[in-house]
């Protein structure tokens, strides 16, 4: 005879334990993380792999736009504070001159600090991470990145068409990876019904260097910024 299977009980005093417990844990990050972001009038949030050796294009494209952002225009720039994508933007960041932040967060495997933070918070949990990393920018920069890197785009852009947000720029580097990406979904999107011609204006797909600096400088400071819990 097959053995039943077993299942974990828990009473109701465990899970209020439990739950008190992540409640705190939620807000001492999210507290941390806002108060070391309010610190910096202006910034940009890049987003991409973790994978990218410094020898890959994407890497040198990433830390050439973050060294511009902080020394031409003075802004600092946030990743998730981890190799890839997120060590060329703060590695151009600091070359640059100006604040290199990074968000890091508590993974088996893949997150390694990087050595060209100025100043960082660590994480437990992805969402409080990634709202911090988000609150406050003026403007998000996409590499090319895997589910990860996906998320952070499907999130900020369904925050910015719902107007959750403000319209801030979403710019896409690499037309080569996000048109063969995205185009495929935004048709489906499209011939379903499911989201407007219009959305396809929400984000900005380029190669272009000048244009990435040229979207960020005219992108207005985020001044009038909704309150943390909305």
């Amino acid at each position: 005879m097959p053995q039943k299977p077993t299942y974990a009980t828990c009473t109701f005093f465990d899970m209020n334990d439990a739950i008190e417990s992540r409640m705190m844990n939620i807000t001492e990050e999210m507290a941390r993380g806002f108060h070391l972001i309010k610190s910096y009038h202006k910034s940009v949030t890049f987003f991409g792999s973790a994978r990218f050796p410094e020898t890959n294009p994407y890497y040198e494209v990433a830390r050439r736009i973050g060294k511009r952002i902080a020394s031409e225009l003075g802004y600092a720039v946030v990743t998730g504070g981890g190799p890839g994508i997120m060590e060329a933007g703060n590695r151009g960041a600091k070359e640059g001159g100006n604040e290199s932040i990074g968000f890091t967060i508590k993974l088996p495997h893949e997150q390694i600090t990087n050595a060209y933070l100025t100043q960082h918070s660590d994480f437990k949990y992805f969402f409080t991470r990634k709202l911090c990393m988000t609150y406050a920018a003026e403007a998000y920069v996409y590499f090319p990145g895997g589910f990860g890197t996906l998320d952070e785009f499907f999130e900020i852009l369904t925050l910015v068409q719902t107007r959750k947000i403000e319209c801030v720029p979403i710019i896409l580097v690499g037309s080569k990876f996000w048109n063969a990406l995205l185009e495929p979904i935004l048709k489906v999107c499209l011939e379903n019904g499911t989201i407007d011609e219009a959305d396809r204006n929400l984000f900005v797909i380029t190669d272009d260097e000048d244009e990435v600096l040229r979207l960020v400088a005219a992108a207005p400071i985020r001044t009038n910024l909704p309150h943390p819990t909305e």
